[in-house]
C-alpha cells in the first residue's frame, strides 16, 4: 500500500465515511428516503400489503360507485320512458274526450244530408262544415270505418238489430247504422250494425 492510499484510509476511519463502520458498531440499515424510517425485507412485506389491502378496498368502492351509477341510469331511462307513455296516453284520452264530445254534431251534419233537398241552397255549406269537423278529426289521428259486407266482431261493431239471411253468410254486416271511429288500436265508438241471422 502507498503512502497516500494508507493516509486516506485513516482519514476515512477518523471521519467515519459513509460506508465503514467504526469498530464494535452494529451495520446500521439505510433509511427509507420518503419516511425516514428504516427498510428492512419484512417492512417492504407489511408495506406492500397495506397497499394491497388499500388497492383492493378502493376497487371495491369504485366497483359500489359504478354499480350505483349504472342503476341510477337504469332507473332515469325507466322513469323517462314511463313518462314518454303517460303522456302519450294522456294525450289519447284527451283526443278521444274530444273526439266524443263532437262525434254526435257530425252525426247530425250527416243526417241534414241525409235529409237535405238536392237543391238546397245551404246543402254546400253543410258539405263544407262537415268535410272541416271530418278532417280535423283525421288529422288528430282519427278514422270512421263503416264494416258493411264484414263479418260481426263485438269489440268493432255493435248489433242494433239482426234480420234473415238472404244469400248473405250468416254474422255477416248487413247494413251500417252509425258509422264507428277509432284512434289507432283504440276503438272511440263502435259502428252500430245490422247483422245478418
Amino acid at each position: 500500500m502507498t503512502d497516500t492510499e494508507q493516509t486516506i484510509e485513516e482519514q476515512q476511519t477518523q471521519a467515519g465515511s459513509p460506508g465503514a463502520d467504526a469498530p464494535g458498531e452494529e451495520p446500521q440499515p439505510l433509511g427509507d428516503a420518503k419516511h425516514g424510517a428504516p427498510v428492512t425485507a419484512a417492512g417492504d412485506a407489511t408495506e406492500i400489503e397495506g397497499d394491497l389491502d388499500e388497492l383492493v378496498k378502493t376497487a371495491a368502492q369504485r366497483d359500489e360507485y359504478l354499480a350505483l351509477a349504472q342503476r341510477t341510469q337504469a332507473d332515469f331511462e325507466n322513469y323517462r320512458k314511463r313518462i314518454a307513455r303517460e303522456s302519450a296516453g294522456a294525450q289519447a284520452r284527451g283526443v278521444t274526450g274530444l273526439a266524443k264530445e263532437l262525434l254526435p254534431a257530425l252525426d247530425n251534419l250527416d243526417r241534414a244530408l241525409e235529409a237535405a233537398a238536392q237543391d238546397d241552397p245551404l246543402l254546400e255549406g253543410v258539405r263544407l262544415v262537415r268535410s272541416e269537423l271530418a278532417g280535423g278529426l283525421a288529422r288528430a289521428g282519427i278514422e270512421s270505418f263503416a264494416p258493411l259486407g264484414e263479418t260481426f266482431d263485438p269489440v268493432l261493431h255493435e248489433a242494433v238489430a239482426t234480420i234473415p239471411a238472404d244469400g248473405v253468410p250468416s254474422g255477416s254486416v248487413v247494413e251500417v247504422y252509425q258509422a264507428g271511429y277509432r284512434l289507432g288500436e283504440s276503438i272511440i265508438r263502435p259502428a252500430r250494425v245490422v247483422v245478418a241471422a
